[in-house]
């Protein structure tokens, strides 16, 4: 049986994506059941409310918080953008607004609608229009991951009692682990795990195991947290894991490439020719 990896970087079993929330209102009821119909048959959405009028949008909006909003401009008692008014931007869902009059498309995209539907409109039209806000509800939803993750490494990295506590925490860290934020998701990434680290921009790319990792960060504070016993830079823009090396290879020019277990071949800068002097002087 083949043995399965315990390493953080496998992939993980793909999560079912949550539902989409999302509410109707129409003063119309057979408008109403027209986009339930419709949006009945998208797996990904979930119908969790419909009201008649602005005052009752308003309220199912406060009350369930919903993705998504299918929101009638006219409707007794106060139209479609009265009840945007009565929501706090932080909690209004995307919406489309679904209507028969075309003079108010100007204002629903000043009040950033994600789309505009003209009645009557065929099922094409809607999809494109589910389509749209569908990535516009996903869209929102990373944003708020990613503004968590970052709160919470900034946690991790910075929240440690005292200053001087913080300082020594950090530097005992420093050599034995990193903290990255991939595709969602945090990792805890031991130093020894890593093979090598190149700039790329205002990034920094660590190559783990055949897999790279993005982390914002620049390479002269990077390289002052790495233990230099273990890492060694041998370019501006590269770092090497020194249990990684396999050989020195001449290349043209009195210059030489650093020549990994994996086969990767790194260029050796001249500025740093005497890093790696050092180091086989050490081994000997």
């Amino acid at each position: 049986m083949k043995a399965t990896s315990s390493s953080p970087f496998a992939p993980a079993p793909a999560a079912a994506p949550t539902r989409i929330r999302a509410i109707i209102v129409d003063d119309e009821p057979t408008a109403r059941r027209g986009v339930r119909l419709l949006l009945e048959r998208d797996s990904a959405v979930e119908i969790i409310g419909e009201a008649a009028t602005g005052a009752e949008a308003a309220e199912l909006i406060r009350r369930e918080k919903p993705d998504l909003a299918f929101l009638d401009v006219q409707m007794p008692g106060s139209d479609g953008f009265a009840a945007l008014e009565q929501i706090s931007p932080a909690t209004a869902p995307a919406v489309v607004f679904v209507t028969a009059y075309d003079e108010h498309a100007l204002r629903a995209f000043e009040v950033n609608a994600v789309d505009y539907l003209l009645k009557p409109y065929d099922d094409a039209r809607f999809g494109a229009a589910l389509q749209r806000a569908k990535e516009e509800v996903r869209r929102r939803q990373t944003d708020t991951v990613n503004a968590r993750l970052t709160q919470l490494l900034d946690y991790l990295q910075q929240n440690s009692g005292t200053a001087a506590a913080a300082q020594a925490k950090e530097e005992k860290a420093a050599g034995d682990r990193i903290l990255l934020k991939s595709s969602g998701e945090i990792f805890f990434l031991k130093t020894d795990e890593i093979d090598w680290i190149e700039a790329e921009g205002d990034y920094m790319k660590f190559h783990v195991n055949g897999r790279t990792h993005l982390m914002r960060e620049t390479m002269a504070r990077l390289e002052a947290r790495l233990d230099p016993k273990r890492f060694i830079r041998i370019h501006r823009s590269t770092i090497v894991n020194i249990d990684r090396l396999r050989k020195l290879s001449p290349s043209f020019a009195g210059e030489y490439a650093v020549i990994l277990h994996d086969g990767t071949k790194l260029k050796l800068s001249r500025g740093y020719h005497e890093r790696i002097a050092t180091l086989l002087k050490q081994a000997l």
